[in-house]
């Protein structure tokens, strides 16, 4: 056995009566196996209970140099360790406390076996592409849109009209080629991982994960005939608002920033942003009967 010291980050779900028992455990299991649990200052103060001592380090703050990151929380959880974990090659393992947890590893009931494969290894990694936002070539200053915070969704960016505003206009391009212009609420840009979510409800496809490209789907679009698309993972994705009002950006469902009236964003799919822990009998298919039921009956 190596002598390394094997520290690992932990991030537990928003509610953390929800966690404390499966913490405790995660915690005792960490000082049996000579592991290092840290968790960081937000942690610290949502588990007042917890003392630093054998198998936990407390107000740690967040390093790439850990073997791993475990989440004891839902999708949202989930994306925020992914997003901070980004293109850093730490694996996140997560044990579902959420309502779907598509993400997740493992179930809760599962969680004692679940600790023990993630101490020992036993599990598989998983590369997830990102969406990523930034200007259109050429364009400067607010004309094209300013992003406040994190740019790449690991699920989703969604762009809609702010509340009490009227409808949008949307035309959005692909490598330049103005593929449509749509009267909506907005439109979600989803990779893969994130097609289960905001487009499966806007009525886009479910994208198995593995699959290259992304789906670009409609909110309540005043229209039969907009359709959702799956675009190639090398085109390049340009929004236009044509509305007289800003319209807002959420990545992951969190606020992003905004496209101004007359402004643009360019969109694109970037591979192997984030690592994700399945155990070996895991697949997609799987998880998406498990959590969404059968497709057919």
């Amino acid at each position: 056995m190596s002598s390394t010291p094997r520290s690992m980050t932990v991030f537990t779900h928003r509610r953390p009566a929800d966690t404390a028992e499966a913490l405790r455990e995660l915690i005792d299991a960490a000082a049996r196996a000579g592991v290092t649990l840290r968790l960081d200052e937000q942690e610290t103060r949502k588990h007042p209970e917890i003392e630093p001592g054998p198998g936990v380090e407390l107000n740690a703050p967040v390093v790439a140099e850990v073997e791993l990151c475990i989440v004891l929380g839902g999708d949202g959880t989930i994306l925020k360790a992914l997003r901070l974990y980004a293109n850093t090659g730490v694996p996140v393992f997560a044990v579902n406390f959420g309502e779907i947890g598509f993400l997740a590893t493992v179930e809760p009931g599962e969680l004692s076996e679940g600790i023990a494969r993630a101490f020992s290894g036993e599990f598989e990694l998983l590369q997830l592409p990102a969406i990523v936002l930034g200007r259109p070539a050429g364009a400067s200053g607010d004309a094209a849109g300013v992003l406040a915070g994190p740019g790449a969704g690991i699920n989703d960016v969604a762009i809609h009209r702010k509340v009490g505003e009227r409808v949008a206009e949307i035309a959005y391009a692909l490598e330049d080629e103005v593929v449509g212009s749509v009267r909506c609420d907005g439109l979600v840009i989803s990779t893969p991982a994130g097609s289960t979510g905001y487009n499966l409800a806007n009525g886009g496809p479910v994208m198995a994960w593995g699959v290259e490209g992304f789906v670009v789907s409609f909110i309540a679009p005043h229209s039969l005939t907009a359709r959702a698309l799956v675009v190639a993972p090398g085109d390049r994705m340009t929004v236009h608002n044509h509305s007289h009002e800003p319209l807002d950006i959420a990545v992951d469902g969190r606020p992003a920033g905004e496209i101004p009236a007359g402004g643009s964003i360019d969109a694109r799919f970037v591979d192997a942003i984030g690592t994700i822990a399945q155990l070996p009998d895991s697949s997609f298919y799987r998880r998406l009967r498990e959590k969404f039921g059968r497709l057919a009956s």
